[in-house]
This record gives C-alpha cells, sequence and structure tokens, in this order.
C-alpha cells in the first residue's frame, strides 16, 4: 500500500479517465467547485448545517459517535428530483454490521436541499460519473450527511470495516476536521493487492470512486480538543433504483 502524507490529486480534466483506469479520482477542493461551477463561498453555505444533524440510532456497536440525515434523490441529466422520504438499507454481502436493515434517519432539511450549491455540486459529480461510465440513464442518488465526534473517545467513520457500497459511485467529501486526529483515508483494489492511504483536510476534497473496482475505509478518529469532530458528505449513484427499493415496504 502506497503511504503519502499529501494525497496526490488528480487533475478535474483527467476525473474521468482516471475512474476507468483506477477507479478513483481525488479532486481539490477547487477543482469540486469549478466542476460544480460555483465559488466555494456558495459551497461553504452548506456548512452550518452539519451542526444540525440527528442522531444515528441504529449502530449495532453501541456506540453515540454518528449523527446524520439522509435523503434520496434522481438525476436525470442536470435534473435533480427529491423522492418520498424513504429507509436506507444495505444487503448484508456489502456491510456485514448494518446490512440487512431498513434504517430510516432524520431526512436532509429543507433548507439544505433548497440551497443552489446542493443541486448543481450533486448534478455536476453524477454527470461526471456519466461520463466515466459513458451512460446518459438516470442515476438514483442518496445523500449521507455525517458527523463522527469524539465524545466518547473516539469516533469511526466506518465501522463496518473495508466496504464496497453495493452502487455505481460513491462520493466522499470532506466538510470539516475540527480537533481530531486519524481518520485516515484508504482505498484499495478490490481484485489486486495495490492500495493508497492519504488523510483529506481541506474542506471540499472530495474522493470519487468506482464502487465496482475498489473498497474503501476510514480510520478512526480521536480528540486533540474538546468535542472533536469529522464531517462529511457522502453520495452515491446508482443505475437501474434504489437498493432495496423491490423489498421496501
Amino acid at each position: 500500500m502506497t503511504n503519502t502524507a499529501t494525497p496526490i490529486y488528480t487533475p478535474l480534466r483527467e476525473a474521468a479517465a482516471a475512474l476507468r483506469s483506477d477507479g478513483y479520482a481525488l479532486l481539490q477542493p477547487q477543482d469540486l467547485a469549478t466542476l460544480a461551477g460555483l465559488p466555494l463561498d456558495t459551497l461553504n453555505a452548506l456548512i452550518p448545517s452539519w451542526d444540525a444533524l440527528a442522531p444515528d440510532n441504529y449502530l449495532k456497536d453501541g456506540g453515540r459517535y454518528r449523527r446524520r440525515r439522509h435523503s434520496c434523490f434522481v438525476q436525470q441529466g442536470r435534473e435533480l428530483t427529491q423522492t418520498p422520504h424513504r429507509a436506507h438499507w444495505q444487503p448484508l454481502e456489502y456491510n456485514a454490521l448494518h446490512g440487512g436493515m431498513h434504517r430510516l434517519f432524520e431526512p436532509v432539511q429543507p433548507d439544505t436541499v433548497a440551497q443552489p450549491a446542493w443541486p448543481a455540486l450533486i448534478t455536476a459529480i453524477g454527470q461526471l460519473c456519466s461520463a466515466a461510465r459513458e451512460n446518459s440513464a438516470p442515476w438514483y442518488v442518496e445523500a449521507h450527511q455525517f458527523r463522527i465526534d469524539t465524545t466518547d473517545g473516539i469516533g469511526r467513520p466506518t465501522p463496518e470495516g473495508a466496504h464496497r457500497d453495493g452502487v455505481d459511485f460513491v462520493a466522499v467529501i470532506l466538510i470539516a476536521r475540527d480537533g481530531i486526529k486519524g481518520g485516515e483515508t484508504r482505498v484499495f483494489e478490490a481484485e489486486g493487492p495495490n492500495g493508497k492511504r492519504f488523510t483529506m483536510t481541506a474542506p471540499w476534497t472530495m474522493l470519487l470512486l468506482d464502487d465496482a473496482t475498489v473498497i474503501h475505509e476510514s480510520t478512526p478518529i480521536q480528540p486533540l480538543a474538546q468535542h472533536g469532530h469529522r464531517d462529511t458528505l457522502v453520495l452515491t449513484w446508482r443505475a437501474g433504483g434504489f437498493q432495496g427499493q423491490e423489498t421496501s415496504p
């Protein structure tokens, strides 16, 4: 596994090709803003909503370190339509810890979804996924706002360990790191020996993954100061429907 103290970013113009060849692309904040067609200040207007996340009451490890909100959308080109609120579901094949459960989280707040940055960001990344896949079919998008905190001494961004999500593409966008150490990102080939490890530190850094070809995880965080936490926006794109759609109530 390659360990780099400083992330090696993917040039924006090479992102689609990197997804096809390497299974991931790592964009620096300004390139993500350029992709979305927005100044960073407009993206930053979303950040206060992470202070209003709800507790995740489904953690099987008994932890209290995760807060989140979750909503679903359908993307067709640049059009993004929010669906009626629904549970998040993954099979055990992809999430051995929390798979097989219909987890109904609090939705993303309407004021957040209504901000110009929300649809612009999601649809721009989705179009990059379409370019990498050379596919213009609708995407079924799930959006997860996460806060992992260190109130109990340790927080686990990925308690299920290294995993795939059972979708086509996954974006992990760093929103904030405050008073913590740890939280290293690790990306491994799903069918090979190679891997990368690095720590995302700058808000709006984005790791975009081809979920079929790589697995990923983030290491636990520990406090350096009171109320230490790590905030992320995790977005997934899946063709053909949401996971569990055929089995949902």
